[in-house]
């Protein structure tokens, strides 16, 4: 459920006191969480891409097909998870996923995107109202 315009007023204010405040303790805060975790998660697969690699040409100079036949599905595994875990990856700046726990919020194109929709149902509203109303 996303937050109304004036939860998000007081969420956007308690954010800029605690940066007033404590900033070191604010920056800290805004590297943990959602972001951290899959930006942790693509660089572990990368590093299993390069394992994968490295089985890959090891079965090559053994001729051992089945390392690498591995070492391929490893790269390709690897692969897959370094993508989807980079398209989730919130942005410096933007607002994760709705309902992710744990997640602290920040404004972002998130906000943007959700506000934009948000003044379409609003006209569309006001028009059904109006066109009801005569």
């Amino acid at each position: 459920m996303p937050l109304s315009e004036h939860e998000q007023r007081m969420l956007e204010q308690m954010e800029r006191a605690l940066y007033a405040e404590d900033p070191k303790f604010a920056s800290a805060l805004e590297g943990s969480g959602l972001r951290t975790y899959t930006r942790r998660r693509v660089y572990q697969a990368v590093a299993g891409f390069l394992v994968g690699i490295a089985l890959l040409m090891a079965g090559m100079v053994a001729k051992q097909v089945w390392l690498s036949v591995v070492g391929f599905l490893v790269m390709l595994g690897c692969a897959v998870l370094a993508v989807s875990g980079w398209r989730k990856a919130p942005k410096p700046g933007e607002q994760p996923a709705a309902g992710a726990p744990g997640v602290a919020h920040t404004r972002g194109q998130g906000r943007q995107k959700r506000s934009m929709m948000d003044r379409i149902e609003q006209r569309w509203q006001r028009r059904r109202d109006e066109q009801g109303g005569h």
